[in-house]
C-alpha cells in the first residue's frame, strides 16, 4: 500500500533515493534551537530535537518532503528558488506553527 502511495506522489521513473531531499537537513524548532532531519531513501525520516527521538515517513509533492511524524506533526522542507524553507504543522494548525531556514548538510 506505501508503494502505492509513493507511486503518487514521486514522478515516475523517480525513486526517493533520486530525490533532490534524500540526505541530511538542518533546521530549527520552535524555540531556535538547531536539530537536524535525516529524510531516507527508504521513505523513512529521523530526527534528534531537544533529546527526543522522533520519526515518520516522508513523500516528495511537488518541489516539497512532506513528513509525517509519530507525534502527529507534519514537517515540510520545500524548495523555493535556490533556498529550502521548513514548515511545521501540529495536529490542529491549517498554517505552520514555525518556520525555518533548511540546509541540506549531507
Amino acid at each position: 500500500m506505501l508503494s502505492n502511495f509513493l507511486a503518487m506522489v514521486v514522478p515516475a521513473g523517480e525513486s526517493l533515493a533520486e530525490s533532490e531531499f534524500t540526505g541530511t537537513w538542518r533546521v530549527e524548532d520552535s524555540d531556535g534551537q538547531v536539530f537536524d532531519i535525516a529524510l531516507l531513501p527508504s521513505g523513512t525520516a529521523e530526527a534528534t530535537r531537544a533529546g527526543e527521538g522522533m520519526s515518520g515517513t516522508w513523500a516528495e509533492e511537488d518541489q516539497s518532503a512532506v513528513i509525517t511524524w509519530d507525534t502527529g506533526w507534519t514537517t515540510k522542507i520545500t524548495r523555493t528558488g535556490d533556498a529550502y524553507i521548513k514548515t511545521a504543522y501540529d495536529e490542529t494548525a491549517t498554517t505552520p506553527t514555525n518556520t525555518s531556514v533548511a540546509e541540506k548538510i549531507d
